[in-house]
């Protein structure tokens, strides 16, 4: 697990089928000291983040799979909560 900065969301036109109907939105990492910590990701957002909200996101393939609903998802990165500053 790891705190992000919600950067903004996204949309594709052309995705894979567990990812139908999913919000994705693009985090920027955080290390300890606040600073960013390594390129922004795409991450699945099941919780309705928006662009500012400091969120904890973790890469554990079997949450996604939890999320999505769907074993043979793609997706790695998932947003499991909202920071609360």
């Amino acid at each position: 697990m790891q705190t992000a900065n919600v950067l903004g969301s996204t949309h594709a036109t052309i995705k894979h089928s567990s990812l139908t109907g999913r919000r994705l939105v693009i985090v920027q990492p955080l290390g300890v000291g606040g600073d960013s910590d390594g390129p922004p990701l795409l991450v699945v957002d099941s919780l309705g983040t928006r662009k500012g909200d400091r969120v904890i996101i973790c890469s554990d393939g079997s949450y996604a799979r939890e999320v999505t609903g769907h074993e043979q998802t793609p997706a790695r990165w998932t947003v499991m909560g909202i920071c609360d500053d």
